[in-house]
């Protein structure tokens, strides 16, 4: 972590939702913010117990001084799950949340999590397939680069309210601060990835211009069972755009990986 001193978390206060019983499934939203994975949390809470945070700094949560990298986050919630006591958890990532997810498994010592979904995860650099500035867009160059379908989804900022105009100002500095320099990598990742054993499945928009599907492949193929789905007209939230054809792997996965359905 960037401190010399490991943060007692005591000064972390998590905004956590929970819903659903079974299998633990930790949910983690890009930086749209919490609205862009609810429906995907609803969805896993009918067959699993779901743990969906708000990361500190979105939606007007606090964030401690000393939160300020991806890999602070990361340490935070492996800490948050086995304060927790839970055991074979699957982490669930969209766009930045997958970068954590990523960066969660690599770090983790305990063997607490036993499964991996990426959905258009940012967090590695691959030199032929760089990420979209997204800082250097307007809203209507994210939503060109983020949706298969720009024009259903895009939303002139003049159109919104001050206070929801602000709430997405807030979040996109706080993405600044753990995601801004170096850009959208952790440049110690990529060959970490490798270490991972549990197997990764990565789902990606086949329209997805901030991080192709290209990059998606390099990203699977980094893992030791890393496997790429992509998604046909869909974009970077495939989950939101392509939900039935998301929800089908996502939960085959989950079904294929659940030891507890295996003969003992």
């Amino acid at each position: 972590m960037p401190s010399d001193t490991a943060p007692t978390y005591a000064d972390l206060s998590l905004t956590l939702s929970e819903a659903g019983v079974g299998r633990p499934v930790m949910v983690l939203h890009g930086g749209g913010g919490p609205a862009t994975v609810a429906a995907l949390a609803q969805h896993l809470a009918r067959t699993a117990h779901t743990l969906t945070p708000v990361h500190p700094g979105w939606d007007g949560t606090s964030r401690p001084e000393w939160l300020t990298a991806v890999d602070d986050l990361a340490l935070a919630y492996l800490h948050a799950l086995r304060e927790r006591e839970l055991r074979d958890v699957v982490v669930v990532g969209s766009s930045l949340g997958g970068w954590i997810a990523a960066d969660m498994a690599a770090r983790d010592e305990a063997g607490t999590i036993s499964g991996l979904v990426l959905i258009d995860a940012v967090g590695i650099r691959v030199d032929t397939e760089p990420i979209t500035d997204i800082f250097a867009l307007d809203a209507r160059g994210i939503a060109e680069h983020s949706w298969h379908d720009p024009d259903r989804y895009h939303v002139d900022p003049a159109a919104l309210g001050s206070e929801e105009l602000a709430r997405r100002q807030a979040n996109m500095a706080t993405m600044r601060v753990l995601a801004g320099d170096p850009y959208m990598h952790d440049p110690e990742l990529l060959p970490r990835l490798g270490r991972i054993q549990v197997p990764a499945l990565l789902l990606w928009g086949e329209s997805d211009r901030v991080v192709t599907p290209a990059y998606g492949a390099v990203y699977a193929d980094a893992f030791a069972e890393g496997r790429l789905e992509t998604i046909p007209e869909a974009g970077h939230l495939p989950h939101i755009e392509r939900p039935d054809a998301t929800y089908a792997l996502l939960d085959a996965y989950l079904a294929r990986t659940d030891t507890r359905s295996l003969p003992s």
